[in-house]
């Protein structure tokens, strides 16, 4: 076999002359409802919920798909787990190869950290080191959450390595466009971008949803690299955190028609069927959390759908499919967006109706979803300018590079802050949304 140090995204030259084949990124999910990115590097801490974990990783030619773990953090690792091996040709003129391993570990103790490698005879990534999500539901996750992270000009990313590496966060929401695009160059560009995030995505579950970014060839490049929950390819799934449901689904199926419109239809019942079940389990998960790419609202000085009167996404086409009174129905709590390369915090909204809890505590019970818009990370587009004059329901804009860090204390306290990658990790919002244990249904 060859040493555990030749298997590194680091080292792409030197190894694909030596080995023929090169490991550049590892998806592991996590009780088949959460999925970690994790790419080869020298530190790879990532929680996941007890039960299982699937490790996903690529290489350039065929070969077996092993994971050997345990738990300690050096010696022998005594366990083994065998998984299978598809293959994903990329749309470019090349027509890329590149072979997908997916390896399922079972019977994990939750809290527990692990160590782990994964390969074959032909070749072993080096070690990483997981830790499982605590068990149940009384306890309170740490994410960081933004969209629009390119390849080029990512300037979130030094400070999410630094905060990654202070053990800030249990998991990472991306939602939407990644690299600028994964398809450019023959999918050599997504290579750069999963060997980019690596210090983030090597220590945390990755969780996604598709932007307008990854469309090229029916989203083949985000479906390949990620593997989501479910059975819908990662373009719509659920899962449990702590107390928290968090539903991730595409806005891009209102936008680009020509994969389907069945999947409008398909998605939107997907979501109801979702978010009933949601609710029949509120008691134990009173927060219920949407991410998708392309806001209902936002006020900013372009031609997005989201300046829009009647974005397709708040109300469908046609009348039908739209989300804003799917949402409303079903009591969500707050919603993320990206797409606009900026932040922007809603006051509680319904159809254009503000609907703060009070004047002094607006935030508090709110008689409406709260929208988060948070699309600054950083990518080869810059920043997007707001018009001169806030929208009457518009509580807080900035134009400035960062990421949103998100604390879900508890079943009815959730924290918000905006950090700014240009005032040097300076907090630039803060706010608390509070809800009531009981009777989160139905907005009063």
């Amino acid at each position: 076999p060859a040493p555990e140090s030749l298997i590194s995204p680091l080292r792409l030259s030197s190894v694909r002359g030596i080995m023929g084949h090169l490991f550049f990124c590892l998806l592991l999910w996590f009780c088949l409802t959460v999925t970690v990115l994790v790419l080869p590097s020298p530190s790879s801490l990532s929680p996941g919920e007890p039960g299982s974990m699937t490790v996903t990783w690529t290489t350039w030619v065929p070969a077996r798909s092993e994971v050997q773990f345990g738990m300690q953090l050096s010696g022998p690792l005594p366990l083994r787990a065998q998984g299978i091996l598809t293959t994903f040709v990329d749309g470019g003129t090349l027509r890329r190869r590149l072979y997908i391993h997916r390896v399922t570990l079972r019977k994990l103790l939750p809290g527990v950290q692990y160590v782990y490698r994964c390969g074959s005879a032909q070749g072993w990534s080096r070690r990483f080191r997981f830790r499982a999500f605590k068990n149940g539901v009384h306890w309170s996750p740490r994410l960081a959450v933004f969209g629009d992270m390119g390849a080029d000009n990512a300037k979130a990313l030094p400070r999410l390595r630094r905060d990654t590496q202070q053990g800030m966060y249990d998991a990472i929401l991306h939602v939407g466009d990644f690299a600028y695009n994964m398809d450019q160059d023959n999918a050599r560009v997504g290579d750069r971008f999963m060997q980019l995030i690596e210090p983030v995505a090597a220590n945390l579950p990755y969780m996604t949803c598709p932007g307008n970014h990854e469309q090229r060839y029916n989203f083949s490049n985000y479906k390949a690299r990620f593997s989501m929950p479910g059975d819908n390819e990662g373009l719509w799934y659920s899962w449990d955190l702590g107390p928290a449901h968090i539903i991730s689904f595409s806005t891009e199926v209102y936008f680009f028609l020509r994969y389907g419109r069945h999947l409008v239809h398909k998605q939107f019942h997907w979501l109801e069927s979702d978010l009933q079940k949601a609710n029949k389990n509120r008691a134990a998960r009173p927060w219920i959390i949407t991410m998708g790419h392309r806001p209902m609202y936002c006020s900013n000085a372009d031609l997005d759908d989201c300046t829009k009167y009647e974005s397709k996404v708040r109300r469908g086409l046609g009348g039908k499919y739209g989300l804003e009174d799917l949402f409303y129905k079903h009591g969500v709590d707050l919603e993320l967006w990206a797409h606009e390369h900026s932040y922007e915090r809603l006051w509680p909204i319904y159809n254009y109706q503000v609907l703060n809890g009070s004047f002094q505590q607006p935030y508090t019970h709110p008689r409406g979803p709260v929208h988060i818009i948070t699309g600054s990370a950083g990518c080869e587009e810059r920043l997007t300018p707001f018009v001169i004059r806030p929208r009457p329901w518009s509580a807080v804009r900035v134009k400035e590079y960062g990421y949103t860090r998100m604390h879900i204390l508890n079943g009815t306290h959730l924290h918000i802050q905006q950090v700014s990658d240009d005032q040097d990790g300076k907090i630039v919002d803060d706010f608390w949304l509070v809800r009531p244990l009981h009777s989160r249904m139905m907005y009063l």
